[in-house]
């Protein structure tokens, strides 16, 4: 298990534009060679958005885009005609394909910050394609096929346990809260990336929200 905390992330984003983000893996300006990707994920950015901030319309390709929303409500429109406000529990999903274009706001009163995880899809190419599941439960997985991928929220009380996945690769990451997983402490920006991963369980050490990444390679 490699623990990666909130404060190693790299810092992004445009402060005086009312963006803060904070990237998990090589990103932009960033670029660490030994920190490309693991497993599916290529990328877990962790934005934060004044009311107002937001970012303009720009391309993406050949990535599997998921975001969850931890506090606040996104709004989000793309250039095959989507346009919709994504609020916590809500997991949206926006194949890029071949080729998109979208644009990400905090159109609310409140600031917004919210969870992206890119991942590599198994295959290049095709029509971009868009989903948002409302309110999806604890207890149903959402699946990525595309990427070999599958995530997991899980939402704990102080005290709570929660078994893990057993997978080839695990990625976990704390949204909220504090958990002790095999052993280690884990607040909230921080994640663990786990090889081989069996008979795991996370214990809440106050409220939690972990986003859980099963993936087969």
């Amino acid at each position: 298990m490699d623990v990666r905390r909130a404060a190693e992330r790299y810092p992004g984003g445009d402060p005086a534009a009312g963006i803060t983000s904070r990237h998990a893996f090589s990103f932009g300006p960033h670029y660490d060679p030994d920190n490309l990707r693991f497993g599916a994920v290529i990328a877990c950015n962790e934005e934060r958005l004044a009311p107002g901030a937001g970012f303009d319309e720009h391309p993406h390709s050949h990535t599997e885009i998921v975001t969850w929303v931890v506090e606040g409500e996104l709004t989000h429109r793309d250039s095959t005609g989507h346009a919709t406000v994504v609020r916590p529990g809500d997991v949206q999903r926006l194949s890029s394909a071949g080729g998109v274009r979208h644009v990400e706001r905090n159109d609310a009163e409140v600031p917004l910050v919210f969870v992206q995880t890119w991942l590599a899809p198994l295959s290049p190419g095709g029509d971009p394609a868009y989903e948002i599941v409302h309110g999806i439960a604890d207890s149903t997985p959402y699946a990525v096929p595309e990427a070999g991928a599958m995530l997991h929220v899980r939402r704990l009380t102080a005290g709570e346990r929660t078994a893990v996945p057993d997978a080839a690769y695990l990625y976990v990451h704390v949204a909220r809260g504090e958990v002790r997983l095999a052993g280690e402490e884990l607040g909230p920006g921080d994640a663990a990336r786990i090889t081989g991963a069996a008979d795991l369980e996370a214990v809440a050490l106050a409220p939690a929200e972990l986003l859980v990444w099963e993936m087969t390679g």
